[in-house]
């Protein structure tokens, strides 16, 4: 029993976020640590708009990973809403991992982020250089050299989450940074997100491949319902409406006589299915919600709270 005990008593959980410029690969990261799709992933910027919470469970400890939405300089209500997320993150958690990629420059976002990073004096900062399957060993060194000089991390580490070289060590170096604690979660747990949200954010996720580069940012998506058939235990039906800004963007979005939009709904079917484990029916429809981004009221309605 005495051993029971002592490993109980090592047992380590907290909560970790990783931070950096849009689209270095932080969903990406986080969807391998977990080893399920719990984040969205896209090779648009800007995909993550919440802070999606992935749960990484081991025998001695739980770590909980808050994917947090790229800091930028903002441009938008919506932006600098995204921001004051990040930023609150920030104090609230006992570890931060600080994405850069292995394959580009250091630049003005990383050096942007490196000082905001700077005033959260008590939180851990553990640089983590990523996408090192993308780059040569000779850039991974050199980037590498790059990130010791930026700021005093605590710990610097190469990873790849495509390939998941040194994501274990990556897990170690974030979960000896946890207090000792219970696990926060039931075991088997893998995100704390509402199944709705979850959904919501695969459906986008979903619109966002099919679309032009200037779409992203106006794409906006709201599970209204998720019913059981009536009848049915095998089917559940899945209402949910996608908002864009202007009329322009619904049609490119519905595509020629509605083909995009028939390829979305049915790559977004797929995922959901392969989520819930069960068949989906998906009824999708598009509404305008105009400037949504630059309006508070309809910000609140889309989920986006102060």
């Amino acid at each position: 029993m005495g051993d029971v005990s002592s490993s109980a008593a090592e047992f380590r959980s907290g909560f970790a976020c990783f931070v950096g410029r849009p689209n270095v690969g932080k969903s990406t990261l986080m969807n391998a640590l977990v080893g399920a799709k719990v984040a969205i992933t896209s090779s648009k910027p800007q995909t993550t708009r919440r802070a999606i919470r992935g749960i990484v469970n081991r025998p001695d400890a739980q770590l909980v990973v808050v994917d947090t939405p790229g800091l930028h300089r903002p441009r938008t209500l919506l932006g600098e809403r995204l921001d004051s997320l990040v930023l609150s993150t920030l104090t609230e958690v006992d570890v931060i991992g600080f994405c850069m990629p292995a394959d580009e420059q250091i630049g003005k976002g990383d050096r942007f982020i490196a000082e905001k990073l700077a005033a959260v004096k008590k939180t851990p900062v553990v640089a983590v250089v990523t996408k090192c399957d993308l780059a040569s060993r000779e850039q991974i060194a050199a980037r590498l050299l790059d990130v010791s000089r930026l700021a005093d991390f605590a710990e610097i580490v190469p990873v790849s989450a495509e390939s998941g070289e040194q994501l274990d060590v990556l897990g170690d170096l974030l979960i000896e940074r946890l207090p000792k604690s219970p696990p926060l979660y039931l075991d088997g747990q893998l995100t704390d997100e509402p199944e709705q949200v979850l959904v919501g954010e695969l459906i986008r996720e979903a619109a966002l491949e099919g679309v032009r580069d200037e779409l992203p940012h106006s794409i906006a998506v709201v599970v209204e319902e998720m019913t059981p058939r009536e009848g049915r235990d095998d089917l559940l039906d899945v209402y949910a409406h996608m908002f864009v800004e202007r009329p322009s963007q619904k049609a490119i979005v519905i595509g020629p006589k509605g083909a995009r939009l028939k390829d979305v709904g049915t790559r977004a079917r797929k995922q959901i299915e392969a989520l819930l484990g069960t068949h989906v029916y998906l009824d999708l429809r598009i509404k305008v919600a105009k400037d949504w981004q630059r309006d508070p009221k309809q910000l609140r309605r889309l989920g986006f709270y102060d």
